[in-house]
C-alpha cells in the first residue's frame, strides 16, 4: 500500500506533542517535511522525529515535498493563508482550531477545499470521545426528547497562558472564546446539529487580565495583554433552543479548571465530562454513569479520523462547513460583547 505523506507546518508544542508523534505511529502515512518561519526549530524538530526536509517557506515545502495531508499547527493569524495555499497545492489539511480571526476567512478555506475537492478539518478534538458519540446516537434517536436548553462552560481560575501568543488579540483574534469557549462550543452545537440561530448576545471582561500577575501556566504581563479573560454568552436558536455558553482563561472560583456541557431534554438530561444521564419516569428519579476512559487520546483519535477520512475509509466527523458555523457563532459573541461592552474604571 502506497502511503500518504503528510507535511506540517508550524513547528509549536501542538506540532511536537502531538501531530508528529502520532503521525509516526500510523502505517498508512509518512512524515516528509516540516516548515516553520524559525528554520531551526524546524530543523530541530526534523532531527528529533527523522523527518526527511525541513524548511521556512511552506510553499517550497508544498512544491518540492508534494504532500497529500498537512497539519497546518501556526497561529490562528495564519490559518486562512496557509490552509488556502495547501488545499491549492492539491492536499487535504486539517487546521487546528479555531478556523481562522473571521467568518470570512473560514467560508474562504471552505470554499477552496470544495473547489479543489479536497478534505478540510479543523482541531476540535473533544468530538472524537466514546461518550460524545454515546451521547450523540442517543439524541439523534430521540430518547432525550425536545432539547430546550443547554449549557456549555470551559473555565479556568488562573489559566492565563504566560507563554505563546494566546494574549495577543491581533494574532490570536481573542481570548478563552477562540481558544477554550471554542471546543464546549464546537461540541454542542455538534450535539445540536447546527440550528439556525436567531439572537446572540454577550458580556465580556479583561478585569483580571489587566492586573498582569502569575498563574498556573506562567506569568503574563498586563501591558502586553489585549484579549478578554472572561466572556459570557447567550445564544438563541429559531427552534427555540437556547445554549449559555461561559468561558475564562481567569476568575475568581473554587476549583482550578472544569469543564462541562450540560444538555436538558424534556424526556432526559445529560453531563458531559464526564457522562451521565438523568431522568424521572412514572415516579422513578434515575441517575446513570458511563465510566470511560479519561485517558482516551482525543487528539490521536482526531488524527486517525482525519487520516481514515483522506482515505476513504470513513466520513469526515469534523467539516469545514461545521468550522464556519463555529466561527459566524464566535464572531457575533465577540461583536455583541464589545457593544456592551461596560465602561472601565477610570475611563
Amino acid at each position: 500500500m502506497k502511503k500518504l505523506k503528510v507535511a506540517l507546518i508550524g513547528a509549536g508544542q501542538i506540532a511536537r506533542v502531538s501531530h508528529i508523534p502520532n503521525y509516526k505511529e500510523m502505517k498508512e502515512v509518512t512524515v516528509a517535511g516540516i516548515c516553520d518561519t524559525r528554520l531551526d526549530s524546524a530543523k530541530a524538530l526534523a532531527e528529533q522525529f527523522a523527518i526527511p526536509a525541513w524548511y521556512d517557506d511552506h510553499r517550497r515545502m508544498l512544491e518540492e515535498v508534494k504532500p497529500d495531508i498537512v497539519s497546518v499547527c501556526v497561529p490562528n493569524k495564519f490559518h486562512c493563508e496557509l490552509t488556502v495555499d495547501a488545499l491549492r497545492a492539491g492536499c487535504h489539511v486539517l487546521c487546528e482550531k479555531p478556523p481562522a480571526l473571521s467568518v470570512q476567512e473560514a467560508e474562504l478555506m471552505e470554499r477552496t477545499a470544495g473547489e479543489q475537492g479536497k478534505l478540510l478539518s479543523y482541531g476540535f478534538h473533544l468530538r472524537h470521545g466514546q461518550a460524545v458519540s454515546l451521547l450523540k446516537n442517543k439524541i439523534d434517536r430521540g430518547e432525550l426528547g425536545r432539547i430546550y436548553a443547554v449549557n456549555a462552560s470551559w473555565m479556568r481560575r488562573r489559566g492565563i497562558p504566560g507563554w505563546g501568543c494566546f494574549t495577543n488579540r491581533e494574532i490570536q483574534g481573542g481570548g478563552p472564546l477562540i481558544d477554550l469557549g471554542a471546543h464546549v462550543l464546537d461540541l454542542a452545537l455538534y450535539l445540536l446539529d447546527y440550528p439556525e440561530v436567531d439572537y446572540v448576545c454577550a458580556d465580556m471582561f479583561d478585569l483580571i487580565g489587566r492586573q498582569g500577575g502569575t498563574g498556573f501556566m506562567g506569568k503574563w504581563d498586563a501591558a502586553t495583554f489585549s484579549v478578554e479573560d472572561a466572556l459570557f454568552g447567550y445564544i438563541r436558536f429559531r427552534n427555540g433552543t437556547v445554549l449559555r455558553l461561559d468561558t475564562t482563561f481567569a476568575i475568581n472560583m473554587r476549583d482550578k479548571d472544569v469543564r462541562k456541557v450540560s444538555i436538558f431534554g424534556d424526556k432526559q438530561g445529560a453531563d458531559l465530562f464526564p457522562l451521565e444521564i438523568y431522568s424521572g419516569e412514572d415516579g422513578e428519579i434515575w441517575n446513570q454513569q458511563f465510566p470511560f476512559e479519561e485517558s482516551e487520546d482525543l487528539h490521536k483519535k482526531e488524527l486517525i479520523q482525519f487520516v481514515n477520512a483522506c482515505l476513504g475509509k470513513e466520513e469526515l466527523l469534523v467539516t469545514g462547513k461545521q468550522g464556519s458555523y463555529v466561527q459566524r457563532l464566535i464572531e457575533k459573541l465577540y461583536e455583541s460583547a464589545r457593544q456592551r461592552r461596560p465602561v472601565q474604571e477610570g475611563s
